[in-house]
């Protein structure tokens, strides 16, 4: 099967799920602070879904985590 994101991408999602399950949050409620269908988050961190830059730095925001501090453990 085709890879359909970078390694990096994953290393991203898996940083965003960990902050997420450290929040004490389930994706439905994740969802919920983002305003988006229940299954949102379930599609971003299953890789199914990508977020564009607007997206990510919601994200990052519902999750409270410096949006440039996660990227920068990334790159």
């Amino acid at each position: 099967m085709k890879q359909r994101h970078s390694r990096r991408y994953g290393q991203l999602r898996a940083i965003l799920r960990a902050a997420r399950e450290e929040a004490g949050l389930t994706q439905r409620q994740l969802s919920a602070r983002l305003r988006r269908d229940k299954n949102f988050v379930q599609l971003v961190e299953s890789g199914e879904r990508a977020l564009d830059v607007i997206e990510y730095l919601q994200y990052a925001r519902a999750l409270k985590v410096d949006p440039l501090a996660t990227l920068g453990r990334v790159l």
